[in-house]
């Protein structure tokens, strides 16, 4: 992971002199280095971590999802640590909590907290937007179910965060493909309408699924799609996104796109079940 080593012991080893370390090497915390030429990503912060714990640390929270191969995980989030220090250098935040035997797994040599204590540990201490988004995402890369995540919360019931944890965990989804998707889906739910489903499958008249819907409600047959950059940026992308919601057009769905910076796709998801509870009192209203 980068090549992190302890100076200390590098140089009491013999493998380096006090002036290679000065040169060829920098500090990412007390005493742990990097070579110069590397920009230390999360994971080789989270080996340093644990080297500046002398190994006696367990890494958990957003680090160890990153671990685990949850995806968007920014790489400058601070490395979490289940270790008593109060004096934690910058970017490595230390707790004393309790984990049990079981809820630890190793990687690369270095204990990490399993998906299940990593997710709980995301739901306990991460803001709540934040929280559901990198619980869809350690349930996607892991498949840890949400079942999985609420046993460790009775667990450690009355403890810091678990309440907190329990609200987030109800609204997690692993079929969600990015943070926006996430967020979408939240402030639908917020904005007062029925929790959507994710990925619905369409088909065609092979009954072959042409497409995958981000969100929507089958019943009303609205459908809502974060539309990102690489929709503009892969050509071939592109000529399928000009091609898809006309087949998603063509069997009866209101298709709604969301995109970055988009404040308004809430007052356009109203329209759309008006439309929709309009139609539905024309077909029931006697002729």
């Amino acid at each position: 992971m980068g090549g992190v080593i302890v100076g200390s012991a590098s140089i009491k080893g013999g493998m380096l002199t006090r002036a290679q370390l000065r040169w060829n090497y920098r500090a990412i915390y007390p005493d742990v280095y990097v070579p110069r030429d590397v920009e230390p990503d999360l994971a080789t912060r989270a080996r340093g971590a644990w080297l500046w714990s002398r190994r006696r640390g367990i890494i958990t929270g957003r680090a160890a999802a990153a671990l685990h191969g949850a995806r968007w995980v920014d790489d400058d989030a601070p490395v979490e640590v289940l270790w008593s220090n109060n004096y934690s250098p910058k970017g490595v935040i230390t707790r004393r909590d309790r984990i049990a035997p079981g809820e630890i797994t190793w990687i690369k040599g270095m204990p990490v907290a399993t998906p299940a204590r990593a997710a709980l540990d995301l739901g306990r201490y991460l803001p709540h937007s934040q929280a559901v988004a990198h619980l869809d995402s350690i349930g996607r890369a892991t498949g840890v179910a949400s079942a999985d995540i609420l046993e460790l919360a009775h667990r450690y019931k009355g403890t810091k965060g678990v309440r907190r944890c329990r609200r987030a965990v109800d609204l997690m989804d692993a079929d969600a493909q990015s943070p926006q998707e996430t967020r979408i889906r939240l402030a639908l739910i917020k904005a007062g309408f029925p929790r959507p489903e994710t990925q619905i499958p369409l088909f065609d008249v092979s009954d072959y699924p042409f497409a995958y819907l981000d969100m929507g409600w089958r019943d009303k047959k609205i459908a809502v799609e974060y539309d990102g950059e690489h929709h503009r940026t892969d050509p071939d992308q592109y000529r399928w996104d000009i091609l898809r919601p006309r087949r998603i057009l063509a069997l009866g769905w209101i298709h709604i796109k969301v995109i970055a910076g988009d404040n308004e796709f809430i007052h356009h998801v109203k329209q759309a079940w008006l439309l929709r509870e309009r139609e539905a009192r024309a077909v029931d209203r006697p002729a």
